[in-house]
């Protein structure tokens, strides 16, 4: 090739010149800047100073003009501005009170808050740690159990106290009245507005906490919606509250309230023992906070569960006042927040700063039956519109309180519930409450009306439904063959293993997010080609809805993605699966998304999975702990004292007494995965919460009984082809070209070191991430995995920038990680088998690649690990026959003549593979 045809590098002052593109961008990637590198200009290891976190770089934030969150003093005079927040605590740093010193709040945290140590062991364990202490005049941290507890009850930081209010029929009831009648019921509930004021005060948000509405437009001058604070009913609302209330609303803060229940039962063996947990946020933490538990969401109330004779289960007296008990309770627990709905409360923020603030009810999060006790609709009709079951496949006029009060009005109770589903019996708690309105409050529920509902429950069983009709007696076989393809997708950090198919008793959400990422390639050739394509487009809106940014690009392909769904989901109905229709309040609930993301934010940061995920830390594991007899009230102590300690932790952290990332969560690791021992939970796939890179690095430790000089590593590994694939890399490192006469001259004469894993680190804030949206995964290429033979993952190699999607990434398989030094410049390498891509499948949407061969044998290279931009998944292309039964997840990668790239593997896979 020509010196003239040869391509120059990019950066001025750099004299290289390349072959091809990829060579170039290789080069680029490794020497000058790497594109899927992510820093935070301005940011350390501190807490940040203002509250308001940035805009992306290029995005532009335009924020609600009169509601300005100003900040004032404690009396709500608004202060000049760049006034300083007045010092949040005055003792002193080495100050532990409750605690004597450092030593003995780290145990308390240790033992109560995270390792959830019984009373029987922490005495046993004070007993062992004062008898190893005799002699040297000092004793264990604590006396006994009860000790340790009373010293974390004595804090007055955080843990706002119980109460109980009781509820029944106020007039007498004779004796022969139902049980139920007779009943007193308790319910247990925390100030609301003191919940409110200890998560406003929590210094642990500082710069996780919006301030303001906002409208976020990207770089290209188009909307973007994320966080609750840059959707439209903040926004919409903060417009009301300015027109009623203009002089005292003027410079506020606008808090919105987010509420959430769900049932919840912890013990079927026992008698089935359950709970209606009520839980309170507000909408200014960004979702990624909320998501992650950061004390974000309190459980509030625990409602009463009325209980009746099996012969009242259907009696409409007993359902009546079973919702007007739930309604009125919700109502009675939120009165102390009313005040705060029209006249500004002064209350401290998380900068420290004060300002006055009003509050606002904006969103319940809750499954179908649920919303259907909130809403008072008829079972099968929508809580946001008035479309009739028979029209469940598209939206139809809003619901709202003006237009239910009026038909109520108008209209008897039959032809309500006939002909709009209205159930006049119950008052919905929101008519206590300015603005509230219950029906716009129903957020949207990606757990169950997305991924248990529209997947699990629907698809799935409609899939299998048509397995069972169509093969009848060799349905089963199907089904296995099915269960056994899934069984041999290979290892992927983070993927959830199924060794026995989808056979197995209780689903969870994980369990059906799993499922997902697999399911599509298994069901190929087994049922019709619309039929993986309904199922393909189903999956594109999930993950799109999934997305924690979601812009008006990504509207317009959910919608796209939607409406391709409903056109091929009739071939369910064609098929004889579905004769009576769709009827499916979820999954009609899905016509309603575009309005409910342009009006809530990303549906991730409302899901019912925060609720659920917090069923276990505030009611599953306290039950665990109690004695199990009359549980509450010690499950109510364990909340206040896992409360208390939070909050202290987060007080000295602000105050420099602990670090801000001290002991981070389970599972979570800050260093690159080790090669010199067992393999970890956390080590595959976690969140990254410190202030890092976008990168690929070799794991933290070298693997030993290796030859150190590269043909003796050669001979070894019988790569014979690996010196001189590395003299290449070396001289398109330098600048030669892979085929230049460098190449043959240069010799590798340092030490060699081979690594059997490196880590990604990468921004994927859709993702299981850090607070920041960093995500890091492990990709390994070792000889033995977990005892069932060689793991050699796949990645993404990025071949040119400027190419969207797969058209500029390739697909590799790593044979090895090694790295070596030439001139005092360490080189970390990865030797790597590459794939052709062939196109996209129409039936899937899913891209197919096969592996690539240069006369009869794999085409290998050896490449900078800056080129890896992460790990991919390939499910293999299985064919129209039955699997035979010794192909596994340790082998697949090595038997198929072609393979989907699946883009299903996570969402930022999704993102990027297209």
């Amino acid at each position: 090739m020509s010196s003239s045809s040869r391509l120059p590098c990019l950066f001025s002052g750099c004299p290289l010149m390349f072959k091809s593109q990829h060579g170039r961008t290789y080069h680029v990637r490794t020497f000058h800047i790497n594109s899927n590198v992510r820093s935070y200009p301005g940011q350390s290891q501190s807490i940040p100073e203002s509250t308001q976190a940035p805009p992306p770089h290029g995005s532009q934030r335009i924020e609600h003009p009169h509601l300005k969150a100003l900040p004032c003093d404690a009396n709500g005079t608004f202060l000049p501005p760049g006034s300083q927040p007045t010092p949040r605590a005055h003792a002193t740093p080495d100050d532990w009170t409750p605690f004597e010193n450092k030593l003995q709040f780290l145990v308390a945290d240790l033992l109560y808050r995270r390792v959830e140590m019984s009373a029987t062991s922490i005495d046993l364990l004070m007993e062992l740690w004062a008898s190893s202490m005799d002699g040297f005049g000092t004793s264990s941290p604590f006396r006994s159990h009860q000790h340790m507890y009373a010293t974390v009850d004595s804090s007055s930081l955080g843990g706002v106290t119980w109460r109980c209010l009781v509820a029944g029929f106020s007039e007498s009831i004779p004796r022969s009245a139902p049980s139920w009648k007779r009943t007193d019921y308790e319910v247990w509930y925390r100030d609301p507005d003191e919940v409110v004021r200890t998560m406003l005060d929590n210094p642990d948000f500082d710069g996780q906490f919006d301030m303001r509405p906002y409208i976020e437009l990207d770089k290209r001058g188009k909307r973007c919606w994320s966080n609750f604070m840059s959707a439209n009913i903040a926004w919409n609302h903060c417009d009301d509250i300015a027109l009623h209330h203009p002089d005292s609303s003027f410079g506020a803060m606008y808090c919105p309230l987010i509420l959430g229940s769900d049932k919840t039962t912890v013990s079927v063996a026992t008698g089935h023992v359950e709970y209606h947990p009520l839980y309170l946020s507000i909408g200014n933490p960004h979702n990624k906070v909320r998501c992650a538990h950061r004390n974000a969401v309190i459980p509030i109330a625990f409602l009463a569960i009325p209980k009746g004779d099996r012969r009242y289960d259907n009696d409409p007296e007993f359902r009546k006042f079973k919702r007007q008990l739930y309604h009125a309770s919700i109502s009675a627990i939120l009165r102390t927040l009313q005040p705060g709905m029209t006249s500004p409360v002064i209350r401290r923020c998380p900068d420290g700063h004060y300002r006055r603030v009003i509050f606002d009810l904006v969103a319940f999060i809750a499954d179908y039956p649920e919303q259907v006790m909130l809403t008072g609709i008829v079972q099968g009709w929508c809580p946001r519109c008035t479309a009739s079951p028979s029209d469940s496949g598209r939206a139809s006029g809003p619901r709202t309180r003006n237009l239910t009060d009026e038909l109520i009005k108008l209209l008897d109770s039959r032809a309500l519930w006939d002909k709009y589903g209205i159930d006049d019996d119950v008052v919905p708690f929101t008519a206590d409450f300015p603005r509230a309105d219950i029906h716009e409050m129903m957020s949207p529920d990606l757990l169950h009306q997305v991924i248990k509902g529209g997947f699990k429950d629907h698809l799935v069983t409609w899939v299998c439904d048509y397995l069972t009709q169509t093969y009848r007696g060799q349905a089963n076989k199907v089904l296995d063959d099915i269960d056994l393809r899934i069984a041999a997708v290979p290892s992927f950090p983070g993927l959830r293993r199924f060794p026995h198919g989808r056979r197995f008793k209780q689903w969870t959400g994980d369990d059906s997010k799993a499922l997902m990422k697999v399911y599509l390639p298994a069901i190929v050739g087994y049922v019709p080609d619309d039929m993986v394509t309904c199922i393909s487009a189903f999956l594109d809106t999930c993950y799109i809805a999934r997305r924690q940014v979601i812009d008006e690009d990504a509207l317009k392909q959910f919608d796209t993605s939607f409406s391709k769904f409903l056109q091929l989901r009739e071939i369910f109905r064609a098929t004889g699966v579905r004769p009576s229709g769709f009827f499916l309040p979820r999954q009609h609930m899905l016509t309603h998304y575009h309005v409910l993301i342009q009006d809530f934010g990303a549906p991730s940061g409302l899901c019912s999975s925060i609720t659920e995920s917090r069923h276990i830390t505030a009611v599953k594991k306290p039950w665990r702990r109690s004695s199990r007899f009359e549980a509450l009230g010690q499950i109510l102590s364990i909340n206040q004292r896992l409360d208390k300690l939070t909050a202290m932790h987060s007080d000295f952290v602000s105050r420099g007494m602990l670090p801000a990332g001290h002991i981070p969560p389970s599972g979570v690791s800050f260093l690159p995965p080790r090669d010199d021992g067992p393999p970890t939970s956390g080590d595959d796939g976690e969140p990254a919460d410190d202030n890092v890179l976008g990168h690929v690095v070799l794991a933290h430790s070298r693997m030993k009984n290796y030859p150190q000089t590269l043909q003796e590593l050669a001979a070894k590994l019988d790569e014979t082809d690996l010196p001189a694939l590395t003299q290449r890399f070396l001289a398109d490192q330098l600048g030669a070209g892979p085929g230049g006469a460098l190449a043959s001259f240069l010799r590798i004469t340092t030490t060699v070191h081979v690594f059997h894993s490196a880590t990604a680190t990468f921004f994927a804030p859709s993702d299981p991430s850090g607070i920041r949206g960093m995500r890091r995964e492990c990709i390994r290429a070792t000889p033995s995995w977990r005892g069932k033979g060689p793991r050699h993952d796949t990645v993404f190699v990025v071949e040119d920038d400027k190419k969207p999607g797969m058209r500029g990434l390739n697909v590799a398989r790593i044979r090895l990680f090694f790295s070596f030094t030439y001139n005092d410049v360490k080189f970390p390498c990865a030797l790597v088998e590459w794939f052709t891509r062939v196109g996209v499948d129409h039936v899937t949407g899913m891209w197919v690649i096969r592996p690539d061969y240069i006369r009869n044998r794999r085409n290998r290279a050896v490449i900078h690990l800056d080129a890896i931009l992460r790990a991919a998944h390939l499910i293999p292309i299985y064919g129209s026959h039955p699997l035979p039964l010794e192909i596994n997840s340790s082998i697949s990668l090595d038997t198929f003549r072609g393979y989907y790239v699946n883009k299903y593997i996570d969402h930022h896979a999704h993102e990027i593979v297209f």
